[in-house]
């Protein structure tokens, strides 16, 4: 997996956005996917993806995210950075998601008021890793 050069890009019903190589700060708006804006922002400090003016991803580092999907009840994607990463994602407020890392169940989440879930990724040594939520 590699770093999303163009910064953000649809394909096959997915997305898939960031570069965490960047120097500096990068965005580039109005990239119109399945009927929405999107708008990314991303270099190596953070990668932050917004949706009709909407926050829906951000990552601290910055990383790169491939087959990005959200559907009723599951968001997935495959994520790809250099360190440890802090992800923070925009979903249904005080509800209960189960979280897989690789597959392997990493435990029930529960959103705050305002719909922000919080987890950690171990992308050491620049490995990608697949996260999958689910709504309880």
């Amino acid at each position: 997996m590699a770093v999303v050069e163009e910064l953000i890009r649809g394909e096959n019903g997915v997305l898939s956005f960031g570069n965490y190589e960047l120097p500096e700060k990068t965005k580039k708006s109005d990239f119109e996917f399945n009927g929405d804006l999107y708008k990314v922002k991303t270099f190596k400090d953070i990668t932050k993806l917004e949706k009709n003016g909407m926050f829906v991803y951000e990552s601290v580092p910055g990383t790169a995210v491939t087959g990005f999907k959200e559907g009723a009840n599951v968001v997935e994607f495959t994520v790809e950075g250099t360190t440890d990463v802090s992800i923070t994602l925009e979903l249904e407020s005080d509800t209960e998601y189960v979280t897989y890392i690789d597959g392997i169940n990493a435990g029930t989440v529960k959103t705050n008021l305002g719909g922000k879930l919080t987890l950690s990724v171990d992308l050491s040594g620049n490995k990608s890793s697949s996260v999958k939520i689910i709504k309880e």
